[in-house]
């Protein structure tokens, strides 16, 4: 197939392809940071034109223009998956809506769902030699969306990222009906939380009070989520299970966190591995990919065990792997750099594998 060729004949202005938009349609309008952002422009130039539009997305960055129409209650209402500051504000004019979910379980409603999506937009990175496009940092549930529109628009955008981790980050232009290209903004950021109040540490101290070795915790956004996060961080508790879709996205927000040695597992003999040989204190996991009978035996495992049990003995094993930890929370980018990329180490130990004695 000459994706060239395809993708030529699919290219439009974000004008044209925001005709197709017709009152009563369901829009479901990217997530996050692939919101579009031309498409969108160029929707709300003629939003006047149209009512009773439907929008679906979630955690908007950024006002979008639609926002910004007059009187938008009476042309439109933006239905959120997952409310942030702008969606709370568009609450209050009348216009905003809050759909509660699951959201591991977000695809599966969408596959569920009685009724198709009439369009489908958002923003993409630059489509790949094989005929991708990929969804970036927010692909959710977005691939389980196209699977469900009567109309695929992607947006390129050459600063977003392609994000690699499944089968369902990205979408082939064999399905796409229209591709527009963007002006090419830089991705948006979501900034940190707001400072814990006094309110928020009084608070989080009594539900840190509750928590048990071995919880299950969902952290959200805020002042609040943040103060008990610091206090887990500061070693109030020895190991805790966290988990989301692929358990690669809580993996890489809780390794952000002072003394978190995080380690994503699928299996009970990586469970066990990551404790006994890793001394790994966070374990994640993905609803996506492991069963619930199986998280609880991965659970168990891990849970049951401790640094060394079952390994094959070897002197000062433990010291080995106490050391290597030790290194890990000394270690500063700054001063690996500026020692020409070699790691600082704080001791050695002769290691080989030996009988051990009675």
């Amino acid at each position: 197939m000459d994706y060239e060729s395809l993708y030529k004949s699919k290219l439009t202005t974000a004008e044209k392809a925001a005709q197709i938009v017709k009152s009563g349609d369901w829009v479901d309008y990217g997530w996050t940071a692939t919101t579009p952002i031309a498409f969108d422009a160029a929707l709300a130039a003629r939003m006047s034109e149209l009512t009773n539009v439907n929008f679906r997305g979630g955690i908007l960055m950024w006002e979008p223009e639609i926002f910004k129409i007059e009187n938008p209650a009476e042309h439109m209402t933006w239905n959120s998956w997952h409310m942030g500051g702008i969606e709370r504000k568009a609450m209050a004019k009348g216009f905003s809506f809050y759909s509660p979910i699951r959201y591991s379980e977000l695809p599966r409603y969408y596959r569920d769902m009685a009724e198709d999506i009439d369009v489908c937009v958002m923003q993409v990175a630059p489509m790949d030699k094989h005929g991708y496009f990929n969804f970036g940092p927010s692909a959710s549930h977005l691939a389980a969306a196209c699977e469900r529109s009567k109309c695929i628009i992607v947006e390129v955008n050459e600063n977003m990222p392609q994000c690699l981790g499944g089968f369902q980050e990205n979408i082939h232009i064999s399905k796409v009906d229209m591709i527009i290209e963007g002006n090419n903004p830089p991705m948006a950021e979501l900034g940190g939380g707001g400072a814990a109040t006094e309110v928020d540490h009084a608070v989080a101290k009594q539900i840190v009070a509750q928590i048990p070795n071995g919880a299950c915790l969902q952290l959200g956004i805020g002042g609040m989520p943040n103060a008990v996060g610091s206090m887990i961080a500061e070693k109030e508790f020895e190991r805790a299970l966290i988990f989301c879709g692929t358990g690669m996205g809580i993996h890489i927000a809780a390794s952000k966190c002072p003394h978190v040695h995080a380690g994503v597992v699928e299996s009970v003999p990586a469970a066990r591995r990551a404790i006994t040989g890793n001394g790994v204190n966070v374990l994640a996991m993905g609803a996506f990919y492991v069963a619930p009978a199986m998280g609880c035996d991965i659970a168990d495992a891990y849970l049951s065990a401790e640094l060394g049990s079952d390994q094959t003995w070897w002197h000062n094993f433990y010291e080995f792997h106490k050391l290597a930890i030790d290194e890990l929370e000394a270690f500063d980018y700054a001063t690996y750099k500026k020692n020409g990329f070699t790691m600082k180490k704080l001791g050695d130990f002769d290691l080989k594998l030996e009988t051990k004695p009675e």
